[in-house]
């Protein structure tokens, strides 16, 4: 029998606590991961609508909720379902967001006793494909919601509008423009959602924005094809070389951005403050940090959280399987920079085109294939606090706040298109394995997310939040 009394925060958190220990919550997400929803495949447009249309839909209609599904604005890409339960246009809205989408789930590489699409428990970790991203944050912010309405009895106190996607893993193609068509219906007070890793797994974390990323690929094909590295080499170019060098112009041997279109704005003071001293890594399934890495004069956190950097993810040219003593004929690397605020990311091509050429790369080709815009709240805003607070409350501990996350998630949707303070309360940690074999959640950080979301979407309905919402007019 409870031991608090109905219609109180401590009854609601109380409630959500119950859907996990009782096992009602695996069995929800359990049915969920089993839904093989992975939007790089094209065999699977069917299982991605219906995620939307028998998992949420349903749910969500129950909880009060009227559903529209929208047309992707990319001609065959998965549609998106909007979602509003309005109970007073003059009360605060808020509005959040998932995506039921996982990448490719690498079903042979799973360890023994796991696999992508079953859910499985083993020594505090929760596996599957998508417990971390995103079906797992999603389910834990939907059980915390309906806890709220059972403990107000049917209210929440505020009007709330959710969208769900299914193209996240793929780039979130259709969100901008869904967006900006949907503007007006769209219109809210706040944002908030949940995805992405804490700082680490016993630190509860809010988020205000992410670090942008643009993927760009540098190509020099000589034209040649393979030439015998005896009767050629030494009097015909060989890409893979000049490429090397290339490359080196632009970053050095030790991780640090040489070339000035790359780097970014200098760190603000109170942006520095929040993450200078932040722990990174040292857990177990972490990889080993290399405190060389990097810019210098910068500690771990800023280099993560407040710092541009720029990775190869793919370097090919000849073969290294298969090894003839050929010359190639053309060598291809493909980059990312990761960028915060204030960097020109949409000026890159053309920027790097003219680094590599005064550096003489003039052959050297640059095709830019995309990217998102970087987003950061002021952490000074009002709702910031106030997120912090309810958070702390709930977990009776401190809550750090990175300016942005050190990922990328198109939450320049919800900032710039619909110019909403963004706050996000992620229930994952760094060393989840996302996007990887073994991806998982830690039924520690559950139990952590629940009281924290729930207690969130109760304070939402009480007189502070109000109050917040009145002074912004």
């Amino acid at each position: 029998m409870s031991s608090t009394s109905p219609q109180s925060r401590e009854h609601a958190i109380e409630l959500a606590v119950q859907n996990l220990s009782s096992g009602a919550f695996f069995q929800t997400l359990s049915r969920r991961v089993a839904q093989r929803t992975e939007s790089q495949n094209p065999d699977c447009a069917e299982p991605l609508r219906d995620y939307l249309l028998i998992e949420m839909q349903p749910l969500l209609e129950r909880l009060g909720f009227v559903c529209r599904f929208v047309d992707n604005p990319h001609a065959g890409k998965p549609p998106l379902l909007f979602a509003q339960r309005i109970e007073d246009p003059a009360l605060l809205t808020l509005l959040t967001y998932g995506h039921g989408d996982v990448t490719s789930g690498q079903d042979e590489l799973w360890q023994e006793g796991t696999a992508p699409w079953r859910l499985s428990i083993k020594d505090g970790r929760i596996y599957g494909r998508g417990t971390a991203d995103n079906k797992g944050q999603h389910s834990i912010n939907l059980a915390a919601l309906e806890a709220v309405l059972q403990a107000r009895e049917g209210k929440l106190g505020y009007n709330l509008k959710i969208i769900f996607e299914m193209s996240e893993e793929v780039g979130s193609p259709g969100l901008e423009q869904a967006c900006r068509d949907n503007a007006e219906e769209l219109a809210a007070d706040l944002f908030l959602a949940s995805d992405g890793p804490r700082v680490r797994h016993d630190l509860p974390t809010l988020f205000l924005g992410s670090r942008g990323v643009c993927q760009f690929r540098l190509t020099l094909d000589t034209g040649n094809g393979g030439r015998h590295s005896g009767n050629w080499g030494g009097i015909i170019t060989n890409p893979a070389i000049v490429l090397g060098h290339a490359l080196s112009s632009m970053v050095s041997a030790q991780g640090q951005l040489l070339a000035d279109c790359l780097r970014p704005a200098p760190m603000p003071e109170y942006v520095s403050a929040l993450i200078r001293d932040l722990p990174v890594g040292g857990e177990s399934f972490d990889p080993q940090l290399n405190p060389n890495w990097g810019e210098p004069g910068l500690t771990t956190g800023e280099k993560l959280f407040g710092c541009n950097t720029l990775e190869i993810v793919g370097l090919s040219s000849g073969s290294t399987v298969k090894v003839i003593g050929a010359i190639p004929g053309r060598a291809e690397a493909v980059c990312q920079l990761r960028f915060v605020d204030g960097t020109d990311w949409q000026a890159l091509e053309a920027n790097i085109r003219k680094h590599l050429d005064q550096h003489g790369f003039n052959d050297v080709q640059v095709q830019v294939e995309g990217g998102y815009a970087a987003t950061r709240l002021d952490p000074r805003h009002p709702w910031v606090g106030f997120v912090q607070n309810s958070v702390s409350k709930s977990l009776g501990e401190p809550v750090s706040i990175l300016p942005n996350l050190g990922g990328t998630i198109p939450n320049h949707c919800f900032a710039d298109v619909l110019g909403l303070p963004t706050v996000w309360l992620p229930h994952s940690y760094p060393s989840c394995k996302q996007h990887a074999p073994d991806e998982h959640l830690l039924e520690s950080v559950v139990e952590q997310g629940l009281k924290a979301a729930t207690g969130l979407f109760w304070d939402l309905g009480e007189a502070k939040a109000t109050e917040l919402k009145s002074s912004a007019i």
